[in-house]
C-alpha cells in the first residue's frame, strides 16, 4: 500500500529517507506530510510548482487547531527547503508564510492526594492468579515510577533488570528523548515498592533469563498501551475523567499519562516553595532529574503550580466567558 498518492510522492519518500539518514525521527513529519499529500490530492493538482498563495489556502483550509496547523506548515516548510537544495525550487514558497496564533495549553495536574488515590486504585486491580499477577504488578510499578519519579511514559518500559541499583537506591535511565543517560535517586517509598516487585519478579522468573525490569505478556517487554489502559480505567474509577475543553484562547487538557510527569514537576516545585525555597533556583536540578536537555524546558512547569491553581484558572476563564 502506498503511503503517499500525490505527484510529490517520490520526493516525499526521498526526503524521509534523507531525514532518517541524518538521525531525525520521522513519525511526526510523516503524519504532517500525509496531511499535505491528501490536500494536494483533494485539490486535484497533478504537477507543477506550487506558489505561496497555495500555502495560504492550505493554512486556511486545514480544519485543525492552530497548533496542529502550525505543525503541518512547519514540516512542509522544511520539506520545501529540501527541494530548494535539490534545485527544484529557486525559493521556498513557505518562507514568508506566518504561523497562526496558538491557544495556551493548560495541562491537567493531579494533586498529591489524587495521585495516591489513582495508584491505590491501580493496586487494587492487581489480579492474584498466577498467570496475571506479575504482569499486573509490572503495570502498577510502571505507573508508580512515572507518577513518583516523573519519568516519561517510555522510560520505565525500557529499563533493564540491572538498571535499578539497590545499594544506592538509584535508577539508570538510558538514552531517552534527548539521547542522554541519567542516574536518578528514587524516593525511599518508591525503592521499597521496587524491591518488593523485584522479589516477586525474580522469584517467579527464577528459571528464565528476562532482561527487562518490567515484564509484559509472554515474559516480553511491557508495551505502552498496556499501562495506558490501566491508567485510564483508574482515572475513570476515581471520578477524574475530564474532556478536553477549549475556552477562549485556552485549551484545558484532559488527564493523560503524561499528566503524571507534569504533576510530579508541578508538585515538586510547590513543595520546594512551601519549604521556603526558590522554585526558580531548583529548576536546573529538576531539569537534570527529569532528563531535559536544558532547564529552560522545565520552566513551563512554573505556569501551573498545582491542581488548585488549575481549578481556579478554569473557573475564572469559564466565568469570564459567561459574562462576554
Amino acid at each position: 500500500m502506498k503511503i503517499f498518492e500525490s505527484f510529490l510522492s517520490p520526493l516525499f519518500e526521498e526526503y524521509l529517507i534523507h531525514r532518517k539518514d541524518l538521525g531525525y525521527r520521522t513519525k511526526l513529519t510523516l503524519s504532517h506530510l500525509k496531511t499535505f499529500d491528501r490536500y494536494i490530492k483533494e485539490r486535484k493538482i497533478k504537477q507543477g510548482l506550487l506558489a505561496s498563495s497555495f500555502f495560504l489556502e492550505l493554512r486556511a483550509d486545514l480544519k485543525m487547531e492552530a497548533r496542529s496547523v502550525n505543525g503541518v506548515i512547519s514540516s512542509v516548510r522544511v520539506f520545501f527547503q529540501f527541494l530548494v537544495r535539490k534545485g527544484i525550487y529557486d525559493k521556498n514558497p513557505l518562507q514568508d508564510i506566518a504561523l497562526l496564533t496558538e491557544n495556551d495549553i493548560v495541562p491537567f495536574v493531579f494533586s498529591p492526594e489524587q495521585i495516591d488515590q489513582l495508584l491505590g486504585e491501580v493496586c487494587q486491580k492487581i489480579r492474584k492468579s498466577p498467570r496475571r499477577y506479575l504482569i499486573d504488578l509490572s503495570k502498577y510499578t510502571a505507573i508508580t515510577l512515572i507518577a513518583r519519579c516523573g519519568l516519561r511514559i517510555s522510560e520505565p518500559l525500557r529499563l533493564m533488570r540491572d538498571h535499578y541499583r539497590k545499594d544506592e537506591k538509584t535508577l539508570y535511565i538510558e538514552k531517552t528523548k534527548f539521547k542522554k543517560d541519567r542516574l536518578i535517586p528514587v524516593p525511599m517509598a518508591v525503592a521499597t515498592e521496587l524491591e518488593n516487585y523485584l522479589a516477586v519478579r525474580d522469584g517467579l522468573l527464577e528459571n528464565y533469563r528476562i532482561p527487562y525490569l518490567l515484564v509484559g505478556i509472554g515474559r516480553g517487554r511491557m508495551k505502552p498501551h498496556m499501562i495506558s489502559y490501566v491508567f485510564y480505567q483508574a482515572v475513570e474509577d476515581i471520578g477524574l475523567t475530564r474532556e478536553r475543553q477549549v475556552i477562549g484562547n485556552k485549551n484545558f487538557s484532559a488527564p493523560t499519562m503524561h499528566s503524571l510527569r507534569h504533576s510530579f514537576a508541578a508538585n515538586t516545585l510547590k513543595q520546594i516553595k512551601q519549604r521556603g525555597g526558590s522554585a526558580q533556583n531548583a529548576l536546573p536540578v529538576l531539569a537534570a532529574y527529569m532528563g531535559h536537555s536544558e532547564y529552560k524546558h522545565t520552566i513551563k512547569y512554573l505556569k501551573m503550580m498545582d491542581a488548585e491553581h488549575r481549578k481556579n484558572l478554569f473557573h475564572f476563564v469559564t466565568s469570564r466567558k459567561g459574562n462576554i
